[in-house]
């Protein structure tokens, strides 16, 4: 006789009790989410306000500013820094390192109480931030592109490519992703 029953059972139970909490989380393992940020940010409040599942290491500024896809959680990896003040468009599916930086706004240089005005950042669907990478102000970044780890992302990324470096420049282009659809 199984101890707990039907592991998919309780899998399932989980998932439900989280979608209270998080609308989105469509495609994580509820476990996961539950071990590892639940208590954390809905319980003693890192993070609390942001409606999707967050590391309570990093730290999101303008979450209202902020719009996000299907499978896409900014910040759910460790020490990762958003600021949306300027606003912030993710796309489906995003994957993010840790250490990521994405900063839509920035001080104006003659005085630093003020903000600088900038576009919204936007991110395509299929995306990969590799670690420590940074997303500067009025960026735009393509659907199907990866941006390597430590890359400082200055200019817009078209689609289907590889990006790396600092300034992040596109190295080669990429296939179609085969990944599941969560568009």
């Amino acid at each position: 006789m199984k101890l707990f029953g039907n592991l998919n059972f309780f899998r399932s139970a989980t998932y439900f009790f989280l979608r209270v909490f998080y609308k989105n989380i469509e495609g994580v393992d509820p476990f996961v989410v539950l071990g590892t940020v639940f208590f954390l940010q809905k319980i003693i409040g890192f993070n609390r306000m942001v409606p999707w599942p967050t590391h309570f290491t990093s730290r999101i500024i303008g979450v209202s500013n902020i719009k996000v896809g299907r499978r896409t959680f900014p910040g759910f990896s460790s020490n990762c820094y958003i600021n949306a003040k300027n606003g912030l468009i993710i796309g489906h599916n995003l994957r993010m390192g840790p250490g990521v930086g994405i900063i839509s706004g920035n001080h104006d240089n003659d005085d630093y109480d003020k903000k600088e005005p900038a576009s919204s950042i936007i991110i395509g669907d299929n995306v990969w931030l590799g670690m420590n990478s940074v997303i500067l102000p009025g960026v735009k970044i393509g659907n199907n592109v990866i941006i390597g780890a430590g890359s400082i992302v200055n200019k817009d990324i078209p689609d289907n490519s590889i990006a790396a470096g600092n300034p992040c420049l596109r190295i080669k282009s990429k296939g179609p992703y085969q990944g599941k659809a969560y568009s």
